[in-house]
């Protein structure tokens, strides 16, 4: 949510209302944003230990009325954040309005599905409850920043990941054409998921190569596991060490990006970059 949100027009209090609810250089503000962050966390807290057996049978009536009172809070929280800004449907379908609907239907929902037949819907609303740990991402200070570096290398990431797809269908084939049905390589589906799993080094173990040419295959797989697990790592720190150094550089500076090389630095009026040409724009509308 943006100041530019603010309900320009009615009464004061709406105006002060929304300094509360989403201004934190203020001192009602820091206050609402410190208190909200641990009623969050004592929300999943109660969610969490309702997933307990022995916890929720003791103590029953507690987590329930406790949920309750949480639920409350946030729905008055959610009103009166609609009630704040200038455009409600703007703050209602961002992602912060959809995170802070999902605090509080769940439970809601919950009451209008009684039943036995509804249970296993109502367990996964309860789960969903969960999200209000989303809640919390408002309040991280660089949440912007390591935004900037994902968004600037999604591309990169994403000739990675397609290169990585690549080999490890190829790598599959190739075990289930060495191993077959009797190593437990049923298909080249069961095989490319093997191939998944020893590629990122984690190695369930429950389907293993036993011949000698597949064992060597598999020793090769896990080396190069090794080197592409570096390689999105390499491409986000890039982007991040650059995404904070644009941060810290002068007025006039700031976001300020070539759409083709990613040069920064450029002056707030130009349109061209200075290294290759390209189109100079802000950082998050490329």
């Amino acid at each position: 949510m943006t100041p530019s949100n603010r309900a320009r027009n009615g009464p004061p209090w709406r105006g002060q209302l929304y300094d509360i609810l989403f201004e934190t250089d203020t001192l009602w503000g820091r206050i609402f944003d410190i208190a909200l962050i641990v009623i969050i966390l004592g929300s999943v807290l109660v969610v969490m230990l309702d997933s307990v057996a022995s916890i929720a049978e003791a103590h029953l009536g507690l987590l329930e009325g406790l949920e309750w009172a949480f639920t409350i809070l946030f729905t008055f929280e959610y009103a009166a954040r609609l009630a704040s800004v200038q455009s409600k449907r703007r703050y209602a379908l961002s992602f912060f309005g959809i995170i802070d609907l999902l605090a509080i239907i769940p439970t809601y929902l919950s009451v209008l599905l009684p039943g036995t037949r509804f249970l296993v819907i109502i367990r996964v609303l309860r789960v969903l409850r969960v999200f209000r740990v989303l809640k919390l991402v408002r309040y991280l200070g660089e949440a912007r920043t390591l935004g900037r570096a994902l968004a600037a290398s999604r591309y990169r990431i994403i000739v990675f990941l397609i290169t990585v797809l690549v080999l490890v269908v190829i790598l599959g084939s190739f075990m289930y054409l060495i191993e077959g049905p009797a190593a437990g390589f049923t298909s080249i589906p069961v095989a490319v998921y093997w191939a998944v799993v020893t590629l990122t080094t984690v190695g369930f173990g429950d389907i293993t190569p036993n011949t000698a040419v597949g064992q060597i295959l598999a020793s090769v797989i896990m080396l190069l596991g090794y080197g592409l697990i570096a390689v999105p790592t390499g491409i986000v720190s890039v982007e991040l060490a650059q995404a904070v150094h644009r941060g810290r550089g002068p007025p006039g500076t700031l976001d300020r990006v070539c759409s083709g090389c990613r040069t920064g630095g450029h002056d707030a009026n130009a349109r061209f970059c200075k290294t290759c040409g390209g189109t100079v724009v802000d950082v998050g509308q490329e």
